[in-house]
């Protein structure tokens, strides 16, 4: 989703929390600065569904303390100065007291848009990276098919999935495909993909 910055003052934490309660638009905070965040498309929504969707039905079945949480729930993070941010999907597995943010993630994941993308792969990827409970970063294309996976366990370098690959995501021990991840997703690669799919399972 992109961001506009709105306001040239710098917040405290607590009243940028407080805004947040009563503002109908949500705002990512950087630092005492705060940014508008914009509505996003149908394919990225589309996805962002599979995802948590695919994540939650697989951590069900294991019986897993594990929570899937979308887009409305922010996630802090706090090193030389504090973030929140609005992961488009993010994955908890300790329990916190808070109502209205997580510190703890051990996935998150970001559909990716033109005006987005440069953030999310770099100053944002780099900010996660902080998170000590993190595990794995995921970013996805929306408009083609590929699927990166950054994982702490590898120095933070990534993997490139496609159409046909599953992604096995290690800290919960659960796998998805990259075809579910782009279920119901109108674009080239998934077109091509389904035709030769029908073709092989016709033979």
């Amino acid at each position: 989703m992109s961001l506009a910055k709105v306001k040239d003052h710098k917040l405290s934490e607590t009243e940028y929390l407080e805004g947040e309660l009563i503002s109908e638009t949500k705002y990512e905070y950087i630092d005492g600065e705060v940014f508008a965040m914009a509505g996003a498309s149908v394919k990225h929504n589309i996805i962002s569904s599979n995802v948590s969707r695919e994540l939650g039905n697989n951590l069900k079945s294991q019986n897993s303390p594990c929570n899937v949480f979308l887009a409305d729930m922010k996630v802090k993070i706090s090193n030389n100065s504090t973030h929140f941010y609005y992961p488009d999907v993010m994955v908890v597995c300790d329990k916190s007291d808070e109502d209205y943010f997580q510190n703890s993630p051990v996935i998150i994941v970001e559909v990716l848009s033109k005006s987005t993308r440069r953030n999310d792969k770099t100053s944002k990827k780099m900010t996660y990276f902080n998170i000590p409970s993190l595990e794995e970063y995921v970013v996805i294309e929306q408009d083609y098919c590929e699927v990166e996976v950054f994982r702490k366990k590898n120095g933070w370098t990534s993997t490139v999935y496609f159409l046909g690959d599953e992604i096995t995501f290690d800290s919960i021990k659960t796998t998805l495909s990259v075809e579910d991840i782009y279920y119901h997703i109108d674009n080239e690669d998934m077109a091509q993909y389904l035709a030769k799919k029908e073709i092989i399972e016709n033979n």
